[in-house]
């Protein structure tokens, strides 16, 4: 049977690939990365089998054409490549996804999307850039829509978790699995509610992601020009508080928030927290180890990296 080995929770932001030298809390930009590398010698350490990625869509992926609520990656799996990070094919351990899905939609757990050919971005590429480099490790990869709403709640993402969590379970081989969370903490990024757009930047925001599935690179030089325009919008105390959650064992009240509480409390990049939430119900709520935090906001957001080793929790109880 599969085991849950690891879960990592690691904030993201392209900025410290594009905009590293431009970085004034350099200090707190080591220590940030610093944690991401030690996360991935625990990673390595775990001799994985897999790594399950949990990941936002950042519009160049997905479009407005078509916005799953969840998808997992059953195929080929191509990274975008924007920003630095990874570009291209990534290796997809094709039957342990296929299993997941089968086991979710067959076994009458859970209604999820799947895709034999899915388009990723730094919502994930992020992570296989900083947590995976130099593993060698196929990944499986599950898409969350965090940023075109209506939006899953925290409590659906729970319950895909928990199903997550028994399929991988039932998988016959002995196969050691690592979950990794990436985005989050607070942040709020210049995109608009697609629905209800004010002023040029907005407009032109939402017809990038209606028309963007062909040709996304045309929108990405004014794009970024918005998202570097913006001010900072950090919540070191909102921050504090989850990683406290992760820390105590007790992330399972994040199930609880609602997408307006937490717009209001860390802003709209803090919608990413819904991948930490599934990465820890897969782990049982644990309780974790908060490895950084950082408010970078040369890089609009609050940095976090926290780890929960069910092997370390038990012994530590022993």
């Amino acid at each position: 049977m599969a085991k849950i080995v690891l879960g990592i929770g690691a904030s993201h932001s392209t900025l410290m690939n594009t905009h590293w030298e431009e970085t004034t809390h350099k200090a707190e930009a080591e220590r940030f990365r610093d944690a991401l590398y030690l996360s991935r010698e625990k990673i390595a350490a775990s001799k994985p089998d897999v790594v399950l990625i949990l990941g936002s869509n950042h519009f160049r992926g997905f479009w407005l054409d078509l916005i799953p609520a969840f998808t997992l990656g059953v195929g080929e799996c191509i990274s975008s490549g924007e920003s630095g990070t990874p570009k291209g094919p990534q290796r997809v351990d094709v039957d342990f996804a296929r299993h997941l899905a089968n086991e979710l939609i067959e076994g009458g757990r859970f209604d999820l999307a799947y895709s034999a050919r899915l388009q990723i971005d730094h919502g994930q590429s992020h992570a296989i850039q900083y947590l995976l480099d130099g593993i060698d490790v196929p990944i499986v990869p599950l898409v969350v829509n965090v940023f075109a709403p209506p939006l899953p709640t925290f409590k659906r993402c729970e319950e895909l978790a928990k199903a997550l969590r028994d399929a991988v379970a039932s998988y016959p081989a002995d196969t050691r699995v690592v979950v990794i969370a990436s985005g989050g903490l607070s942040h709020r990024l210049p995109w608009p509610d697609w629905r209800d757009p004010h002023g040029e930047d907005e407009d032109f925001m939402v017809r990038a992601w209606l028309d963007g599935r062909e040709n996304w690179s045309d929108y990405d030089v004014r794009r970024r020009q918005i998202i570097r325009a913006a001010d900072a919008a950090i919540t070191p105390e909102f921050d504090d508080r989850i990683l406290d959650l992760f820390a105590s064992g007790k992330a399972s009240e994040l199930a609880e928030f609602t997408t307006q509480q937490i717009e209001d409390e860390a802003g709209n990049g803090a919608q990413e927290l819904r991948t930490w939430l599934m990465m820890a119900a897969m782990l049982d709520y644990v309780p974790g180890e908060r490895l950084a935090y950082e408010a970078i906001p040369e890089w609009l957001t609050g940095m976090g990296v926290t780890i929960l080793d069910p092997a370390g929790t038990a012994s530590a109880t022993t």
